[in-house]
């Protein structure tokens, strides 16, 4: 279907998750994958790749540990980017906007569901530390997994983020390489605006 905007949703949550279940229904590779974008204090932007974890209350959730170099930017910037690339439904969605921490009860909630060697290893590992060998942190996973037999703690250090858009940006590939790009920019009070980019 083409990205037009007689035929675009005025919530653009509604052709986001659309989108996100077509790629998943098509087979796209790690649908959840999404590229989080932040930089610090130092202004140095720095991108990797975080599991998208559901909607809340309008926001992206992904999980991190809060002393990681992502953890580390957002304490300093709250300002941070988005984006989802499913090269199977030749979809991408861009986002940009502030981040929040989510609730300790939420961390909490998300952190059990979890298998308990994401648990054990969320435990153990400092992110973004430098570390001697990978044997250092097997045997860190080991001695957590003896003395905690029965429920893992949530670490301190860990837990859930938010990021609330400014704007939310759709793209879709058309041959030509004359693209489609919709943007919807979040209105005072809540509302969207939505405009067309130039490719």
């Amino acid at each position: 279907m083409a990205l037009l905007e007689s035929r675009a949703p005025q919530d653009p949550w509604k052709l986001f998750l659309r989108w996100f279940r077509e790629a998943q229904r098509a087979g796209a590779p790690q649908p959840d994958a999404m590229t989080l974008a932040t930089a610090g204090d130092d202004r140095r932007p720095s991108a990797r790749m975080v599991l998208f974890k559901g909607l809340d209350g309008g926001s992206f959730v992904f999980y991190s540990n809060y002393e990681s170099r992502k953890g580390r930017d957002l304490a300093a910037n709250r300002r941070a980017a988005l984006v989802f690339y499913w090269s199977v439904t030749r979809h991408q969605v861009r986002v940009s906007g502030t981040v929040r921490r989510l609730s300790r009860a939420a961390s909490q909630a998300y952190f059990h569901s979890r298998p308990r060697g994401a648990q054990l290893s969320a435990l153990a590992s400092r992110q973004s530390r430098v570390v001697v060998s990978r044997a250092v942190l097997e045997r860190a996973v080991a001695d957590l997994d003896r003395r905690h037999p029965d429920d893992v703690p949530l670490p301190s250090d860990w837990g859930g983020y938010a990021l609330r858009p400014a704007w939310i940006e759709f793209w879709e590939n058309r041959t030509d390489r004359l693209h489609d790009r919709l943007r919807y920019v979040r209105l005072p009070g809540g509302a969207w605006r939505t405009e067309r980019l130039a490719p």
